[in-house]
C-alpha cells in the first residue's frame, strides 16, 4: 500500500472545495514541525499544494490565519472537556493539562501567539466558552461559592500547572499524576468550603 502524505491529503481536500480546511491543516503541520515562527502564508500555501495567493481568499494576513488556528484549538479542547463534564471538575482540569502537553505549540498559540486578539471575535468567544466550561464544573461542585473567583482559581490552577510542566519546571514529576493530585486537592477544598458554608 502506498502511503499518502498529509500535504497530498491537503491538496485533495482543496480540490474537493474546502480550501480553508486544507490551509488550516497545513498550518497545523507547520506548527507541530517548527512552532509559530514556521508559519507564513506562503509556506502554508506551499505545504497545502496551492498557489501563493490562495490563502488570501480566507485570511487577510498571517495573524488572521493564526487566530483561526487558535480558535480551532479552543474548540477542540472544549469538545474534549465536554466529554469529561459528567466526571466532575477534577476531570475537566486533567483534560486541560493533558491537551496542553499533547499539543504544546497549539496551546502556546491559543494563549500568546496573536498580537491583537480583539480583532478576532470568534477567537475571544471560543476562549470564553472554555472558561465557562470550567465555571460550570465549579458550580456543579460548589454552587454556594463565589463563582467568578472560584472559576478564576480553577483556571489559574490548571493553566499554571500546564505551564510549569511544559517549561520543565517539575523535573521527574509524572504529569498525569501531578494533574490528578492538584486538581483533586482543589476539588476537595472547594467541597469542604461548600460544606462549611452550608453548616454555618
Amino acid at each position: 500500500m502506498w502511503a499518502v502524505s498529509t500535504s497530498e491529503e491537503n491538496a485533495r481536500t482543496y480540490h474537493h472545495g474546502d480550501l480553508r480546511a486544507a490551509l488550516l491543516a497545513a498550518a497545523a503541520e507547520l506548527l507541530v514541525d517548527g512552532g509559530v515562527a514556521a508559519i507564513s502564508l506562503r509556506e502554508v500555501a506551499r505545504r497545502a499544494g496551492v498557489s501563493h495567493s490562495a490563502p488570501y481568499r480566507h485570511f487577510a494576513d498571517r495573524d488572521a490565519l493564526l487566530a483561526a488556528l487558535a480558535t480551532d484549538g479552543f474548540d477542540e479542547l472544549a469538545q474534549r472537556m465536554k466529554r469529561q463534564s459528567a466526571a466532575g471538575l477534577a476531570a475537566l482540569g486533567q483534560c486541560y493539562v493533558a491537551f496542553a502537553l499533547e499539543q504544546p505549540g497549539r496551546f502556546a498559540l491559543m494563549f500568546g501567539g496573536i498580537a491583537d486578539k480583539s480583532r478576532y471575535p470568534q477567537l475571544r468567544h471560543a476562549a470564553q466558552l472554555l472558561y465557562q466550561q470550567l465555571g460550570a464544573g465549579v458550580e456543579a461542585l460548589a454552587p454556594a461559592q463565589d463563582q467568578a473567583t472560584a472559576s478564576l482559581a480553577a483556571w489559574s490552577l490548571v493553566h499554571g500547572l500546564a505551564t510549569l510542566l511544559l517549561d520543565e519546571q517539575l523535573p521527574g514529576q509524572d504529569a498525569a499524576a501531578a494533574a490528578r493530585a492538584v486538581t483533586g486537592l482543589f476539588a476537595t477544598g472547594l467541597q469542604l468550603q461548600q460544606r462549611a458554608g452550608s453548616s454555618s
